[in-house]
């Protein structure tokens, strides 16, 4: 199993070195909406709580909020998708990703569904 958290909305979070952790959405998330052709990302800087909209990404078929699956200071984003969003679709938990995160209490992961949880809770919706 993978340091991969997930979030009910299909986000996911994994920690990637100390307190920083990277956010994205899930691969079953891009896969529901369609091509990817727009992502608004946070701004560095911004403070987020758990469960905050921080980002918006647009398909073909729909636009989505993406939610602070912990509470932090977002250290980076992705600008790469700003010119090419269809890297969230053929890449999800990869070079997808939206935006980083300095945790304010690592703790909060805890309350995240693992990745057989988040599998199971997939299988689930279908």
């Amino acid at each position: 199993m993978s340091d991969i958290r997930y979030t009910r909305d299909h986000e996911y979070i994994r920690v990637d070195e100390g307190a920083v952790a990277t956010v994205g959405i899930s691969d079953h998330a891009q896969s529901a909406l369609g091509d990817v052709v727009f992502v608004e990302l946070p701004e560095v800087g911004r403070v987020l709580k758990a469960g905050e909209q921080a980002a918006v990404v647009e398909s073909v078929k729909a636009a989505s909020e993406v939610f602070a699956p912990a509470s932090g200071r977002v250290v980076a984003v992705n600008t790469a998708l700003e010119d090419n969003p269809a890297t969230v679709n053929e890449d999800p938990l990869g070079n997808g990703w939206f935006f980083r995160l300095e945790l304010a209490d690592p703790t909060e992961l805890t309350q995240l569904l693992d990745e057989a949880a988040y599998a199971d809770y997939i299988r689930d919706l279908a």
